[in-house]
């Protein structure tokens, strides 16, 4: 089973019908490439939406557009490059931002504050890398496509500790059963697999 299929099958059938493949051709000539196919194919799936509760991906289409999103998030992240580098903190920033050549493209980001990006490191897409911008102090390389890394991503928040999320420190204050309460309502421990359109 592909990485795509897994994840449609840990995620579910999508909620609702997404754009279909319209907008791409416009993110794609601004991109000057096509994107990873099981990026595109995902999105056209699901629309614009949250995994999990936490990783945040917009379909050219949706109600909060990818290409503006990518945009401004690239002319953020280049500025805050060419400042590190003139403080003499570049370590953090190892990568160009597109546009310039073989600049991280932006796709997303999740609700713990890193942005995550593809690097465009040959011509096939497919073979693309994640890049994750971590609370821009850092990044991380995934060496799999977007899809392994979306399937690893839920599945990592799906096998987590029961008061994962919860500061060690403030679990001293809490009684068993307030526990009990913030793993119900969900926002500590595991993440239920899902994908929640916007």
């Amino acid at each position: 089973m592909s990485a795509l299929a897994e994840l449609r099958a840990l995620l579910g059938a999508p909620v609702r019908p997404s754009h279909g493949t319209a907008g791409w051709g416009e993110v794609e000539r601004y991109v000057g490439s096509a994107l990873p196919r099981d990026f595109t194919a995902f999105l056209d799936a699901y629309g614009s939406g949250v995994v999990c509760g936490e990783l945040v991906v917009f379909h050219p289409e949706g109600s909060s557009p990818l290409l503006p999103r990518m945009e401004a998030t690239h002319r953020m992240f280049a500025a805050r490059r060419r400042t590190a580098s003139a403080e003499g903190d570049a370590e953090h920033f190892p990568h160009p931002f597109h546009p310039e050549p073989g600049g991280l493209v932006s796709w997303g980001y999740d609700h713990s504050g890193d942005e995550h990006f593809f690097l465009p490191c040959g011509p096939d897409p497919d073979r693309w890398k994640v890049v994750t911008m971590v609370h821009e102090v850092g990044c991380r390389t995934f060496a799999g496509p977007f899809a392994e890394f979306v399937l690893s991503f839920a599945k990592r928040l799906r096998d987590v500790d029961r008061h994962h999320g919860l500061d060690p420190e403030a679990r001293e204050f809490l009684e068993p059963e307030d526990l009990e309460e913030l793993v119900a309502a969900g926002e500590i421990g595991p993440r239920k697999p899902d994908f929640e359109p916007f």
